[in-house]
């Protein structure tokens, strides 16, 4: 009795329509791209290129405008463009002269640690709110949200007095850096957006790690936190900037010009007639300078952030 004989499995070869079909199948359909135009050179690919440079062109016009303006050694409102006349760096120094770096000193102090203050009061009323129920809740988020309905104006004179004489503590705040650093300790939109954030952590990841005796501290620090990285970037990022850009508080809370922060002092340096616009616009790049460091170095995290809060659920 012979063995059978086993035939080999012979791949099917597609002919050239089925080449074509599977062509169709693997090649990005027009709509692949985005606002469904084609990346291929052509009338809708210009059009693309077109709009974007004309987006570039408004978002960079302003700031091209400020770095010309304090290169010049004398501009004027009706003659500033996008390229300096005559380079010169003087009008940076005679914002030296007024003391821009002074309190350009007194920013990045107040930045800095009002958003570490920050960072840390939200990230703990965040947890709270998030992984802990309890009586309440919604009046404690209520309170927070509705902090981000008085505008600064309002909150003025009542910020004022407090910071003028604490109560219970009687301490006179007013003159130094904690009269500005410790009103901007909590800010509702970051409560939030950490707390919406946390709340998609998945209970089996907390319970798991209360079975190897993790306390509150321990659990925050090194289970909840290291799953919220993009929400701190985006925290970080725009509360950074909401300090930084702060003119009322930080008017209302000094006693002498050497407490003013920068923003305070480029509108002493607008009403000064003995500059003129040119050092004014050296100031305002002094100050963009800082803010646009922290962009560049958060900005993937800032990306991340939001496309997570984007796509989450």
């Amino acid at each position: 009795m012979s063995a059978p004989v086993i035939e080999p499995v012979r791949t099917p070869v597609p002919d050239s329509k089925g080449l074509a079909a599977e062509a169709r199948r693997t090649t990005p359909a027009r709509f692949d791209t985005a606002l469904g135009w084609s990346d291929r050179p052509g009338i809708a690919w210009t059009f693309r290129i077109l709009l974007c440079a004309i987006a570039v062109g408004i978002f960079a016009a302003p700031f091209l405008t400020i770095f010309s303006g304090a290169l010049t050694p004398h501009p004027s409102g009706s003659s500033l463009s996008f390229l300096p006349h005559d380079s010169t760096l003087l009008n940076f120094r005679v914002a030296g002269e007024r003391g821009i770096w002074d309190y350009l000193g007194n920013s990045l102090v107040i930045a800095g640690g009002g958003l570490l203050l920050q960072l840390v009061v939200c990230t703990l009323a965040a947890y709270a709110l998030a992984r802990h129920r309890f009586r309440g809740q919604a009046v404690i988020m209520m309170l927070f949200m509705m902090t981000l309905m008085l505008p600064e104006e309002v909150i003025a004179i009542p910020l004022s007095l407090v910071l003028g004489d604490v109560p219970v503590v009687h301490l006179d705040l007013k003159g130094t850096v904690w009269g500005v650093i410790l009103p901007l300790g909590a800010w509702g939109f970051s409560v939030m957006m950490l707390t919406e954030f946390m709340r998609d952590i998945p209970a089996e990841i907390e319970e798991a790690a209360r079975l190897d005796g993790v306390g509150e501290l321990r659990m925050l620090w090194q289970v909840v936190l290291p799953l919220c990285k993009p929400a701190l970037g985006v925290a970080g990022v725009l509360g950074f900037i909401m300090i930084w850009d702060q003119y009322l508080l930080p008017l209302i809370a000094a006693k002498d010009p050497t407490d003013y922060t920068v923003t305070v002092a480029l509108s002493i340096l607008r009403t000064d007639p003995e500059v003129g616009s040119g050092v004014v616009l050296a100031g305002a790049v002094i100050a963009l300078i800082p803010s646009l460091i922290v962009y560049l170095l958060l900005q993937r995290s800032l990306v991340t952030g939001i496309a997570a809060g984007a796509t989450k659920g």
